[in-house]
């Protein structure tokens, strides 16, 4: 089916139609290759597919690319903020002045990271859907979750270097089993200045022209060595060419782009007015606190930049979803779709029905959901405001009673198969900081009082006679959780040592889990199970109409996407493909968020004035595209996707050719910065670079 012409804007290619020219998030096992060469005129096979897979990690919620034959990853310098935190001190912050250390031996392991390059996919679709037959609600739920727990304990077994992940796919309509090749010290090898790779800051975030060298090097490590990595990616540090085929292979975290219109009403009018409007308001008081001295910027720093792309990611998908003509252009081919459907399958059940009588439900307990549970499908909303004292005594206190049934009958993210990767996170030596600790759960407790309620009986239960002020205070000031032993101790010691356990905190999970249990079971019983049974019905549907000329959602695996480098030329979005140096130097005001980076700015005469920085194409990405090698049609890198625009943001829902940009930063830049900025020649040469 040809796509829909919209008036006021160009072609917009939308999931439920056949994809059109760049459009789609693929799969390994179902890329267009004949589409993708006849489009960019490239003669890319299976054989480079191959290649490129085995040269893309998954890096938690990123992406990176092997570049070196000895275990070297480039991505972004944002990707390993959190790890450049962990590793510095108010007296030592790398974020101020770059990670550079000089030799291999230098480099520093980042605190509970891992990284996971994918080897297999098999289909399970066949024993997903039976074992889900005949029943309804929680039932349903729990019996696909075991199932697929089995599914991968049996492929993966006990071995700590491999992970088995069933994925869902097409909402239900396929599952496969994904097998990475996991990495558990992965370790620090370069980051820039902070300011270097964020220049611009909030101001330029999610726009172009950008000049931002948005990277960063780590390194996979087993028995103390440096991993050898034969399949990797050639460095190309040439100047980009406008118009040139550029694939990106990465791990984009979630597009919405196969819901229902009804679906689509639910996320804009409740979960993205509530997303937003707590967001920034955690956003408020985590610049307040910056404010009040330089300790509290440096612990602050990470925090806020993740918020603020939470929320201006949120702005624009907003914007997409009362955008006239972007949602008439989703309902017309809805409305296309359904008679496709009405065509063949006549009194067959009406998938489109029941999604709609399940809408009134998700909008009613969304808001319970998001705030004590967190975790839905649909919004972005963290329990206890992302607090990682929270996280760690909620993992202890589920962890151990769920240890004590068959892994089976458990809550599906502790089964036997993903409880590796749940004592990874546990048992991480993180540097935790109890003021601002406590101003996510003073947050949090605040927040969900003011959307549920007084009067809530969820909230009696978080807060007792207690205030949000008292009792943030009172857990985090007497909590030990911040140490790792303990929180081993109590780990290995199950569910009777955490009952035991004085710990204040602990004692306020364990208080408040069985009504937030209670939250969980409602959303998977009235909204999960009921949606998760009718998308499946969609996507056979879907199958029968558009054949496998339609790509699934993104679920956080690894996908590859392809366009070409060119600028935009649309109202509220006009610019070039490239920036340079000069750019640089022109845009740069002294000031912040406009200062360069001090060791950037003194290597000035150094520096090649048209050297690219940035560039913008037409892939199709989204968040978690974020590290993703940006690969020629030689298979070479030439950059790692790093951002993309505002108007981009509406690629959650459907994909406009127009004004769909992602920015990449380039090799060539991270090789100017590498070798006349901070003076990393052992990486230089390890790349290849010759001059």
């Amino acid at each position: 089916m040809r796509p829909l012409l919209l008036a006021s804007a160009a072609v917009l290619a939308l999931a439920a139609t056949s994809a059109h020219a760049e459009e789609g998030m693929w799969t390994y096992d179902n890329f267009p290759i004949a589409r993708a060469n006849a489009t960019l005129g490239t003669n890319i096979d299976q054989a480079f597919l191959d290649r490129v897979r085995l040269s893309s990690v998954k890096f938690g919620g990123c992406s990176a690319g092997v570049v070196s034959g000895q275990g070297l990853l480039m991505t972004n310098n944002h990707c390993v903020a959190t790890c450049v935190a962990n590793l510095s001190t108010p007296q030592q912050q790398y974020g101020e002045t770059g990670f550079t250390p000089k030799t291999r031996e230098d480099e520093r392991k980042c605190p509970g990271a891992t990284a996971e390059i994918l080897t297999d996919i098999s289909d399970v679709t066949e024993r997903m859907h039976k074992a889900g037959e005949g029943l309804e609600g929680q039932a349903f739920t729990q019996a696909r979750e075991a199932e697929a727990g089995r599914i991968e304990t049996e492929a993966c077994g006990n071995d700590p270097k491999i992970r088995c992940q069933v994925v869902s796919l097409y909402r239900g309509g396929q599952f496969k089993l994904y097998k990475y090749r996991k990495y558990s010290d992965v370790r620090l090898a370069w980051a820039p200045e902070d300011r270097a790779a964020t220049f611009g800051g909030d101001l330029d975030n999610f726009s172009f022209p950008r000049f931002a060298i948005d990277a960063a090097f780590i390194r996979l490590y087993e028995d103390d060595k440096p991993v050898e990595t034969p399949t990797h990616f050639v460095w190309n540090a040439d100047k980009p060419t406008e118009g040139e085929a550029v694939f990106v292979s990465g791990n984009p975290g979630a597009t919405q782009r196969l819901l229902t219109m009804d679906q689509l009403a639910t996320i804009r009018d409740v979960v993205l007015p509530l997303d937003q409007l707590i967001a920034s308001e955690l956003r408020g008081r985590l610049i307040r606190y910056a404010e009040e001295g330089e300790d509290q910027a440096f612990i602050a720093m990470d925090p806020i930049v993740g918020v603020e792309n939470t929320y201006k990611r949120g702005l624009g998908r907003m914007r997409a979803l009362t955008d006239a003509n972007f949602m008439t252009a989703k309902a017309a081919a809805e409305v296309d779709f359904m008679q496709r459907y009405a065509a063949t399958n006549g009194a067959a059940p009406d998938p489109w029905g029941a999604l709609k009588a399940v809408q009134p439900i998700a909008r009613e307990l969304y808001a319970p959901t998001a705030l004590l549970e967190g975790g839905t499908a649909m919004g972005t909303t963290s329990v206890a405001g992302g607090s990682q004292l929270f996280q760690w005594a909620r993992a202890i206190v589920r962890g151990t009673q769920e240890r004590a049934k068959p892994s089976d009958q458990r809550l599906a993210e502790f089964a036997d198969s993903r409880l590796p990767g749940v004592e990874s996170g546990l048992f991480a030596e993180r540097p935790t900081y109890p003021e601002l600790e406590q101003i996510r759960l003073e947050w949090w407790l605040s927040k969900t009082r003011e959307w549920l309620t007084v009067d809530s009986p969820h909230v009696r239960t978080l807060l007792a006679k207690e205030s949000p002020e008292g009792l943030s205070a009172r857990v985090v000031a007497g909590t030990k959780l911040a140490d790792p032993a303990v929180r081993r101790a109590l780990w290995t010691g199950g569910l009777a040592a955490v009952q035991a356990s004085d710990d204040p905190l602990i004692q306020y999970v364990l208080s408040i889990d069985a009504d937030a249990r209670a939250v969980r079971a409602e959303w998977e019983n009235k909204v999960k199970a009921p949606t998760d049974r009718a998308s499946e019905q969609l996507a056979v549907a879907r199958f029968a109409a558009y054949g496998d000329a339609v790509y699934p959602d993104a679920t956080g695996t690894l996908r590859l996407t392809y366009g070409q480098v060119e600028g935009s030329d649309v109202p509220g979005q006009r610019f070039s493909a490239f920036t340079t140096f000069a750019g640089l130097w022109d845009r740069a005001t002294g000031a912040e968020p406009f200062a360069v980076a001090p060791k950037l700015l003194a290597a000035r005469d150094r520096i090649d004035p048209n050297a690219v920085m940035d560039m913008a194409v037409s892939t199709d990405t989204i968040g978690g595209s974020s590290g993703s090698p940006a690969i020629n049609a030689k298979g070479e890198i030439i950059g790692a996707n790093f951002d993309s625009t505002v108007l981009t943001q509406r690629n959650a829902y459907g994909y406009d050719r127009a004004v769909n940009r992602s920015v990449i930063v380039t090799t060539q830049a991270v090789t100017v910065a590498l070798r006349d900025v901070y003076g990393m020649d052992h990486l230089v040469e390890e790349l290849g670079v010759t001059r």
